[in-house]
This record gives C-alpha cells, structure tokens and sequence, in this order.
C-alpha cells in the first residue's frame, strides 16, 4: 500500500486511545544513519516499511531521498490473525507482499521479528530478500531478552540517530530472542553491513544484498 493522507486517518482513528496517549519512549540508534546513508546515492529509491503508518516519518523519508514509499503494516496482520487458522501464518507470509522480486530499495523491518516464531521469521526473510534490489539494504531490530507478552509499537524518527517508541496495539504478543546465527540464516543471500548492540538490550541489523556479476 501506498501512503495516503487518508489512509494515516483512519489508522489513527482506529489506534486506542491509550496508545494515542502514551508519549512514548526514545532511545539511541547507530544503524538508521547508515541505512540512510545506503539510499542516498540513489534517484527516487523505493523504501518498504513493514510498520504501521506513521505521517512524521513518510516526511522525514520523503525530505531526505525523495522516495516512494509503501507501507505494508505486518504487524497488524500478525494482531488480527485468527489463532485457530488451518493456514500456517508462515505460510501467509510467503505470499503476502505481492511486488516484483528486485523492486526494493531498501526495508524497514523494525521490532516485527522478534513477534514471529522461526518458521514465520525464515519465510519472511526469504521473500523480503527477493524483493530487495542488488545493494539494496534491510535494516531490522532484534531483541537480546524474550518477553511473554509484549505490545506491539509504532517507531517514530526523531533525528538520524534516535526513534520514539509508542505502543499502538491493546493487545500483546510474545517476544522471541534470536541468536545472532539464526538471524544471519535467516537472511541467507544477503551480507551483514552492520552490526551494532545498544545497550537497550536491542541488536540493530543492516543487511545489504551483493551486486549481481557478470
């Protein structure tokens, strides 16, 4: 989906008030600077982010690469599946984001794959490397401690080098930590670019994909 005045209307509408309420929590991040960094050398690149939609930030990105962006909000696909489906959600995500494979500048992942167990995470991470472009770039957060029952958040850019966490869900999921391996795995075909622990206890990750050779 692209972003539309009218669209960030009725998710608005729709949030609960507490969550409209809560101001949030910042902290500190090293990767979104480079991750900027990565796309700005490019004319009009296409950004994906898997977030729900927040108007401050498709003006931050639009100011600072003249880019289009699509907004896909997995995180309220993951809220409103039914938890007695016969269809395997990792079995939804293989086909749920309906682009042409190398049509991706860059991905914005945020927290969402701490939310999903491992079958979902792998099959996640396998379509969303076919979508990226050849040095295209994936910036993901990945928490170091699980929690039973967490709400998901909206991320708000303050600046390059810090983002405003606000829950926007009323209900919660569980939180998975996953090894620094299993991550890397999951994302075969792309290459680590960098790596940063904060000591917010959240691994910040950005992956790029290889050129393609000759």
């Amino acid at each position: 989906m692209l972003w539309d005045q009218r669209s960030k209307e009725r998710s608005e509408a729709a949030a609960p008030a507490a969550a409209v309420a809560d101001a949030g929590q910042m902290f500190p991040t090293k990767a979104l600077r480079k991750f900027l960094a990565s796309l700005t050398s490019r004319e009009s690149p296409v950004l994906m982010d898997l977030g729900p939609v927040v108007g401050s930030n498709v003006t931050f990105f639009g100011e600072r690469l003249g880019c289009k962006i699509i907004l896909e909000d997995l995180f309220g696909d993951l809220d409103r599946y039914p938890k007695n489906s016969e269809i395997p959600f990792a079995q939804y995500l293989k086909t749920r984001l309906k682009h042409e494979d190398g049509s991706v500048d860059g991905i914005l992942c945020w927290n969402y794959f701490d939310f999903l167990d491992l079958p979902s995470a792998q099959a996640l991470a396998v379509s969303l490397t076919k979508l990226l472009r050849p040095e295209g770039t994936l910036l993901g957060f990945f928490t170091t401690v699980g929690a039973a029952d967490t709400r998901f958040s909206k991320y708000v850019i303050m600046d390059e080098v810090s983002v405003k966490q606000r829950p926007y869900s009323s209900g919660g999921k569980k939180q998975t930590s996953f090894q620094n391996r299993d991550i890397i795995r999951m994302f075969e075909g792309l290459k680590v670019s960098e790596s940063f622990l904060l000591k917010t206890n959240v691994r910040e990750f950005l992956f790029r994909k290889p050129a393609q050779t000759s």
